[in-house]
């Protein structure tokens, strides 16, 4: 009877310690870190105040704010691709609403997401990437956060007073929580600049998605390197929202053990395609353009139309570049 009772306190004991202290194994099965649940899993868990609805209304509050104060780029085709990458990338990730992609005439590497998945992309980023993989991975790491919710997620810590105060932001109000963008913007600081575990977080959970949608995901330090050293030789290239990330030697780091301990090798990634490269010369000729050209003192003539790249694009290789892993 002794050695009866003694079991059965066991037993109790060890449930009552399992449910308290789960076992290692079992903590470590975080769904954010389950690329195969990709589009299954709820990243945007957390405290919020804004249902889904009020989180879709408020980003196209905001983004008519962009579009009406942002210059923003006309060419068809290259507004188009980046759209269209775009949604590529939100297919292959835990985004639950539309995404609207657009691009702004701007040389600041930057881009950022407002909430409700309205993603603006800068022509500078698409100009400082070298290939189409190494645009992905910021792109993924804005749809992460729209993914994440992080906007209204952390309005609701208190960063921002209430849904109804949202148009005092565009009456001169809240001096403290406005910033500028170098394109005239005056966005909430709360909607642009996360904090640190947000932004740690957006990096975890972009990786994956550059990764599932089938695109080199080395290429995300890539990226990360080169934008490194550049900042150290010409820091006004970037926004202040860009400068403002996470250490960029720990996003490294934290990049590559993620990629290590997550991601499955694959026999070829998408490392670019010849639709980026036609993309990139087409922005590179524009500000080309814009900086030769001398002030406008007399009347506006027009000139002929030029053949633009496009016209060329059919007689071009369109597959993409594919990477072979050792």
């Amino acid at each position: 009877m002794k050695r009866t009772h003694f079991i059965l306190h066991f037993v109790i004991a060890a449930t009552i310690a399992t449910l308290l202290f789960p076992p290692a194994f079992a903590q470590s099965k975080d769904p954010k870190k389950d690329p195969e649940k990709i589009g299954e899993r709820d990243v945007g868990s957390g405290v919020n105040f804004y249902s889904l609805e009020k989180e879709i209304a408020l980003g196209k509050q905001l983004a008519q704010e962009v579009d009406r104060e942002a210059k923003l780029v006309d060419d068809p085709i290259a507004a188009e691709y980046v759209n269209r990458m775009a949604q590529k990338i939100a297919r292959n990730s835990d985004v639950k609403v539309p995404v609207i992609a657009k691009l702004i005439d701007s040389p600041q590497v930057n881009a950022f997401a407002l909430p409700g998945g309205f993603l603006f992309v800068n022509t500078g980023l698409i100009l400082k990437a070298e290939t189409e993989a190494e645009l992905a991975g910021p792109i993924a790491h804005e749809l992460a956060h729209v993914a994440a919710r992080h906007g209204t997620r952390q309005a609701s810590r208190g960063q921002l007073a209430n849904w109804a105060s949202l148009p005092l932001i565009f009456m001169g109000g809240w001096p403290g929580f406005a910033i500028r963008q170098g394109v005239g913007l005056a966005i909430p600081v709360a909607f642009l600049k996360f904090s640190r575990g947000f932004e740690e977080e957006a990096d975890l959970l972009a990786v994956q998605y550059v990764y599932k949608a089938g695109y080199d995901p080395t290429a995300f330090v890539d990226f990360f390197e080169r934008m490194a050293a550049l900042e150290r030789k010409q820091p006004d290239t970037f926004s202040e929202i860009f400068r403002s990330h996470p250490n960029m030697s720990n996003r490294i780091k934290a990049t590559q053990q993620t990629i290590e301990q997550l991601l499955r090798q694959q026999p070829m990634y998408i490392v670019s395609t010849s639709e980026f490269g036609d993309v990139r010369r087409r922005l590179a000729a524009m500000h080309e353009r814009r900086t030769a050209e001398p002030p406008q003192t007399g009347p506006t003539l027009r000139r002929p139309a030029e053949r633009g790249d496009g016209d060329e694009r059919a007689d071009q290789d369109e597959r993409p570049t594919l990477k072979r892993r050792p």
